[in-house]
């Protein structure tokens, strides 16, 4: 029998601290795009999309995708932001015909009028298809999954990796859960448990440390006949809302107990680990002193800045690493993206070759990361910021920066970009005249993500923490909303 299924992309992980709302303009710079469009662009990537078309090529759906849109991390996504990205996904619903709806969410989303986004979009669904139809969703591993999707929805897993290189698999995944509970071979629910955490200690990290332990826990649990999923989420901290930090969720049938005993030992294993931290943080001037000393001939020094990083909602725009390397008479080196669209505009009018001087950087919330820096450095490139990636997070998608330059300033190129994107793919550096390989030191903007693509080049990789928006250091966060007592904020032991 074949079914008829409906499907959408709806993404956003809302930073709440950010001073800078959501709006229809910063998903269009991302990706705002209706049904056929969105299968031409993402339909044969590393996408929810393109393994939710593989799966209705296996089972023999028709497929109705209404449209896939995200925009970066960032504040508050503007209530005319949400009710334009929510009408086409409910008005298709409505009309009835549909024997499942299969959903690509992140689990982060924060609206001006509802602190959980996802929850509110599958109540809206709800109203309309009833309590019955299966609903199946993938999120990212940095949901703090809610009470309410839960409830909502029967089929809730997340992706198993951080760097996310598996959304197409988790995408597949579901969909197979989705086509059991449609023929009625099954009929699953989802668990959940929290711990009062902000967020697992190390953000959720697969590719070392405990994570790697709890997931082939989970991988082992889902061998039993009415498990379907176990998902391990590490929440995301930068929203100040009551359902917020570390849940593990389990999508089965049956007797709940033995399941919820299981989630319960992994959760646990969350909790009594909370203090066991895999990174060092550097400050900028700690992190110049490792660059200044950092051989020739060894693979590029890769320094990320964890507090800085466009993919969680920081401004990308914090100078004070750079500060540091430039005092520190740091050479050989790329830093970026330094996102400050007024100094790429004014770049833009500069002739190739010229030597400027300019202040960069620092103008959304100086306080975090560092105020303008003023310069002196020779233009090296210009243009348009259109990148096609190629590894192993971005290969075949667009990403675009807008209006770009590449100034160098003594030693450093820096990367000077508009549009907000953290750096996980080496096509967003070689795009622009930087070969990271070229470099003895390369400093970039990003938590986790850039380990796909750039650890297999790195001689060493370290960590700074610039004070930026999305420090670890939460007590200097101004948190109203989240219950109290919480780990993270000096009040659970």
């Amino acid at each position: 029998m074949s079914f008829n299924v409906l499907t959408a992309e709806i993404k956003h992980e809302t930073n709440t601290f950010s001073i800078r709302q959501t709006g229809l303009p910063q998903y269009r710079s991302h990706y705002l795009l209706e049904g056929p469009a969105a299968i031409a662009a993402r339909g044969d990537h590393h996408t929810e999309l393109a393994g939710f078309l593989e799966s209705a090529r296996t089972y023999g759906w028709t497929l109705n995708h209404v449209l896939s849109a995200a925009a970066g991390p960032g504040g508050y996504v503007t209530t005319e932001a949400f009710e334009a990205l929510t009408e086409p996904l409910i008005s298709a619903a409505s009309k009835g015909g549909y024997d499942g709806i299969l959903l690509s969410l992140h689990g982060a989303m924060v609206t001006d009028d509802h602190p959980d986004g996802e929850g509110e979009i599958l109540r809206r669904l709800r109203e309309v298809v009833g309590p019955d139809l299966p609903i199946a969703v993938t999120l990212d591993p940095h949901a703090n999954v809610t009470a309410g999707m839960c409830e909502r929805a029967q089929i809730v897993l997340s992706y198993n990796t951080y760097p996310h290189v598996d959304m197409r698999e988790t995408a597949i995944k579901a969909a197979e859960i989705l086509q059991r509970t449609m023929a009625g071979e099954i009929a699953p629910e989802t668990l959940m448990v929290r711990r009062p955490m902000l967020e697992e200690v190390n953000g959720g990290r697969t590719d070392t440390g405990p994570m790697i332990a709890r997931h082939a826990l989970a991988r082992d649990f889902e061998a039993q006949d009415d498990v379907f999923a176990v998902s391990i989420n590490a929440g995301f901290a930068s929203a100040d809302i009551a359902e917020v930090g570390p849940t593990v969720l389990v999508t089965c049938q049956g007797d709940p107990g033995p399941k919820l005993e299981f989630i319960n030992q992994i959760a646990d294993d969350i909790w009594d680990r909370r203090d066991e931290v895999l990174n060092a943080y550097l400050s900028g001037t700690e992190a110049a002193s490792e660059a200044a000393n950092w051989p020739s001939g060894k693979g590029p020094l890769i320094i990320a800045d964890y507090a800085d990083n466009p993919g969680a909602g920081a401004y990308g725009d914090a100078t004070s690493l750079l500060a540091a390397l430039l005092a520190a008479n740091v050479t050989e080196a790329a830093f970026g993206p330094l996102i400050d669209s007024q100094a790429a505009g004014i770049l833009g009018n500069t002739e190739l070759g010229e030597t400027i001087s300019i202040s960069i950087g620092g103008r959304a919330e100086p306080r975090f990361g560092g105020g303008p820096l003023h310069v002196t450095g020779q233009l090296r490139w210009k243009g348009a910021g259109r990148v096609v990636g190629d590894g192993p997070m971005l290969d075949g998608l667009v990403r675009d920066f807008g209006p770009t330059a590449v100034l160098r300033v003594g030693g450093i190129d820096i990367l000077i970009v508009s549009q907000p994107h953290q750096m996980l793919d080496l096509q967003q550096f070689r795009t622009f005249g930087i070969d990271p390989l070229r470099y003895r030191v390369v400093a970039l903007k990003s938590m986790q993500h850039f380990r796909a693509a750039f650890e297999p080049i790195a001689g060493r990789v370290i960590v700074c923490d610039s004070g930026a928006l999305c420090t670890v250091r939460y007590d200097l966060l101004p948190y109203q909303n989240v219950p109290r007592p919480i780990h993270g904020l000096g009040t659970t032991s």
